[in-house]
Parts: C-alpha cells; structure tokens; sequence
C-alpha cells in the first residue's frame, strides 16, 4: 500500500514539469494515505529528471521520517500543517508557476473574471498576509502552513482549493494528489487569464454571482451534471 503512495506522489512531481509548472528544482508534491497517517514527498533538491517512486519520502503528519534514505522537501511542514488543518484532502501541491507566483509576488489575489476559473474557484483566489519577521526567522515552513489555514478561517478550502503565498507562490489541494495537481494547471491558468484580461481592461470588471453559482455547482455541487458518472 504504501509503494503505492509512492507511486501517487511520484506521478504527481513529475506532473508538474510536464505541465509547465516548475523550473529546475522548484516545487514539489505529496500525497497522504490518512488511514495511516502518512505522507509521500519529493526528497529535498532531486531533479525532475531523475526522480524515481523509489526516492519519495515516507513522513508521518508529524514530520518524522519512516522510510526514505533522502531529506523530505524543506516544504514538508507546510504539507503537513495542511494535512492536519483540512480534513478532506489527499494531496498538495506548490510550484512557482509564473503568471500564479506573479500575483502572489504582487500581493493580490486571482479575481474571479469568467467561466474558467468559476469552474474550478467559487471566487477568488486568496493571498496570504505576509509573515513576520519572527515567522520568517522561526519556523518558516510551517508557519508558512499555518497563514495559509488562517487565511480561510471564513473560506472554504473545499471550494477554493489553491492559495497564493505572499511575495511567494501558490499551494493547492485536493482529494488526491492528482486532484491536487489539477488544481495548480487550473490555477495558473485561472491567473495567466486574469492577467491578460486586465492588460485589456484594467478596471470595471464584475463577475455575475449567479453564473459563479451555475458553473461550479454544476461540476463540483450536489446535483453535479459536468462529466461521466
């Protein structure tokens, strides 16, 4: 079982160059198996290019390693203060993506400006607060998890599952790692749209609520039409 969710989260590191997400080293992935309280991770620094399943490192959700000859990512306590904080996911994501990390460097959040992003973000997507210098100074991957969580203490991380890092760039999750992959090709995108949108036309731009409603219900809603049962 768990060379399987090694195989998960290989799949999923190695998604992320595919998709144009990650340059050199940049970003990494991981999956849970929650019945076991364990996470698959990239080991710290390992190209792309020549990662393998066998590399991924076993953590528990407190960071200590149970399997694995390699360091885990240094972004592995931001995972797990995720893991503990969202109860529905599976997997996470970070990358540096440019038009995503752009906003995030920016300090403003992807606006909800058409039917794309609707189907993927039942509004915007958020950025962080910037950490303290203490935060910055201390425990900065898992203090990095921790503003990430505050900053949907009144949004649902199930509906918008992506947020931009302060100065940073974005994390996101999902049911699985591969969900959570998914989610970071929908949010750059969802971001490279936004910003060619508003290089057209910088400002007056609302989104009809009622049409956010219909495209992300309809996918993602009780009565979800979208696809094959």
């Amino acid at each position: 079982m768990l060379t399987e969710l090694k195989r998960e989260a290989y799949e999923a590191n190695v998604a992320l160059p595919a998709h144009g997400l990650v340059a050199l080293n940049f970003g990494n992935a991981s999956a849970l198996d929650r019945s076991r309280g364990v996470v698959a991770i990239k080991p710290s620094g390992v190209g792309y290019a020549v990662l393998r399943p066998a590399d991924m490192v076993l953590v528990d959700l407190e960071g200590r390693t149970i399997e694995g000859k390699l360091r885990p990512s240094s972004d592995t306590p931001t995972h797990l203060v995720l893991y503990r904080a969202f109860a529905h996911i599976g997997g996470v994501t970070h990358t540096h993506s440019v038009h995503a990390s752009a906003f995030a460097q920016a300090g403003r959040p992807i606006p909800v400006l058409g039917t794309t992003h609707a189907d993927f973000f039942r509004g915007p997507v958020p950025v962080t607060r910037e950490l303290t210098k203490r935060e910055i100074a201390g425990a900065y991957e898992a203090e990095t998890g921790n503003v990430i969580v505050a900053t949907f203490a009144r949004t649902s991380p199930a509906e918008i599952p992506g947020v931009l890092v302060s100065r940073h760039g974005p994390f996101t999750w999902g049911a699985t790692a591969a969900a959570a992959v998914e989610n970071a090709v929908a949010l750059e995108l969802c971001a490279r749209l936004a910003a060619e949108t508003l290089a057209l036309r910088p400002s007056g731009l609302r989104f009809p609520a009622v049409l956010l409603d219909r495209h992300f219900n309809r996918k993602h809603g009780t009565g979800a039409y979208y696809g094959q049962k």
